[in-house]
């Protein structure tokens, strides 16, 4: 195949990033939504759980409660989801509450035959015993970022073993957006946060660097570094 050729997209519906978030109608903890509406013209963290009543869950979902002002001040828009039903999240939520000292607001989707799951592909295919008291697969811990036209810009899986750092994905989401304010002419280093240098795109020219970026040093021709500026 040549290379100017373009790579065709999966056939198999997988979702991908760049990908089209698949909309949705959900009940959820905060009554029924359409996923799409819900978003509005926010960005999204969509992230799944395997199952209430979890240890490693209930502490990440009380984690991203503690977090949701700083997601709120990013424009961004938090939904969980577990494979149980709302009666059950109703009691889990005052768990998480108890033990995290939280105060869970943002919704919880209820998926118990795994629609949704499906939609996003977050059953576990590698663990085949990781299964409900039904025999059905659990969700294994996906995380999903989407930016408001409903594109999928980052997709972050663990195992149902593993707990997420609510940390690196505020860290990534700021890498996002700020990339998106500088209209994709930079990119962030390995370790980034919000303060540090960030790179210079490899697509932009020098002179047009200079421009954009006129405190910017060259570490080698193809890694420039620069302040982010003020405005």
């Amino acid at each position: 195949m040549s290379l100017s050729q373009p790579i065709a997209k999966p056939k198999d519906g997988s979702i991908r990033l760049g990908s089209k978030a698949p909309n949705f109608d959900a009940q959820t903890s905060n009554g029924s939504l359409s996923f799409y509406d819900y978003l509005g013209s926010s960005w999204g963290v969509l992230f799944s759980h395997p199952d209430d009543f979890t240890p490693v869950c209930t502490t990440e979902l009380g984690a991203f409660a503690k977090l949701e002002p700083e997601f709120t001040k990013r424009n961004t828009k938090l939904i969980g989801l577990s494979a149980n039903t709302l009666e059950s999240h109703s009691r889990w939520i005052k768990d998480i509450n108890e033990v995290t000292g939280s105060n869970l607001t943002f919704p919880i989707i209820a998926d118990p035959k795994r629609e949704i799951a499906l939609k996003y592909d977050m059953i576990d295919y590698q663990d085949a015993t990781n299964v409900d008291n039904k025999g059905v697969q659990l969700t294994i811990r996906s995380v999903f970022i989407i930016d408001p036209s409903k594109t999928v810009r980052l997709i972050i899986t663990y195992p149902a073993s593993v707990g997420r750092n609510t940390a690196e994905v505020l860290r990534v989401l700021d890498s996002l957006q700020l990339a998106e304010k500088l209209n994709k002419s930079i990119t962030t280093p390995i370790n980034w946060v919000p303060g540090d240098d960030v790179i210079i795109a490899p697509t932009l020219s020098d002179e047009k660097a200079k421009k954009l970026y006129p405190n910017y040093r060259a570490v080698k021709p193809y890694l420039r570094l620069t302040p982010v500026p003020d405005n």
